[in-house]
């Protein structure tokens, strides 16, 4: 009997775009972002991929951030562009 749990596949993140304006200690960043016409500022961790192949992050770089609906202050650098 099958149940309708989500999987990976069917997380619901908030995928934008933005800035890196700083490193923090323990591999956190301060990214900023802009969405239509509303700024904020989140603080993310370099995702598992970024970390396995040592893609360095510095303040500057445009990077791609997940944010979950559920806590929008924090988030998840998955792509630096």
């Amino acid at each position: 009997m099958a149940t309708n749990v989500p999987g990976p596949s069917d997380r619901d993140f908030l995928v934008l775009e933005g800035v890196v304006t700083k490193c923090s200690r323990g591999g956190f960043y301060t990214v900023e972002y802009q969405s239509g016409a509303h700024r904020g500022t989140v603080l993310a961790k370099r995702s598992g991929r970024l970390s396995v192949h040592h893609i360095r992050i510095t303040e500057g770089d445009r990077v791609r951030v997940e944010i979950s609906p559920y806590d929008t202050a924090r988030g998840r650098i998955t792509r630096r562009l």
